[in-house]
């Protein structure tokens, strides 16, 4: 059984990190607000910014190696550490819909819940996004980079918006992260496998 840790007694354990003071990111936390395919906020009086120290160090590398790359620009953080009480409340919306692809079953723990995954863009020196190609938790074909060279073939992912899209997962590869097939924004700081049985699960 997976070992669990409350939210609120974070604030005081080492392993875990607000990533607010990390230079060269910008926070845009979308479950704190309405702006989300729930259309309300989800965090309340928890929400923060919270990783595993672990996968804080990759992404304030990966921030970095975007300054090198592009000098100015900015990693926007849309999630970060998400409770699992916060998960199972996302799983209930689409578990019997075609978009549960896109949502991690509680019942084996995203990795969002143990603080060792984040959901990010780019934004240049004005603040601007960087064009994806779709926006955040947008559940469909064009969002996943599985199917990039057949959205391009068929010219529904243009050369800049797929650009964009591999210069965000070449900084966040360079940095230890690891992308997955269905989310073009969600990055993993390790092997899910070995986060779902090493690590604590955050409720």
């Amino acid at each position: 059984m997976t070992e669990t840790m409350a939210m609120e007694a974070l604030a005081a354990h080492p392993e875990y990190v607000s990533i607010a003071g990390i230079d060269g990111l910008s926070l845009d936390l979308r479950y704190a607000g309405s702006d989300n395919f729930v259309g309300r906020d989800l965090y309340g009086g928890t929400a923060c910014a919270l990783l595993h120290r672990r996968a804080a160090g990759k992404l304030a590398a990966a921030a970095r190696e975007l300054r090198r790359r592009l000098p100015g620009h900015r990693l926007r953080i849309f999630d970060a550490l998400r409770p699992g009480r916060v998960q199972r409340v996302l799983w209930e919306i689409v578990k019997d819909t075609p978009q549960r692809i896109y949502v991690a079953d509680p019942a084996r723990g995203s990795i969002h819940s143990f603080g060792m995954a984040v959901d990010l863009s780019i934004e240049d020196g004005e603040g601007r996004e960087l064009d994806m190609g779709t926006g955040f938790d947008d559940f469909t074909e064009l969002a996943q980079p599985q199917r990039e060279a057949e959205m391009r073939a068929a010219g529904r992912l243009s050369e800049a918006q797929l650009a964009n899209r591999l210069l965000l997962r070449g900084c966040m590869e360079a940095a230890g992260f690891r992308a997955i097939a269905t989310e073009w924004w969600h990055f993993e700081a390790d092997d899910r496998d070995w986060v779902r049985a090493h690590m604590r699960l955050i409720e």
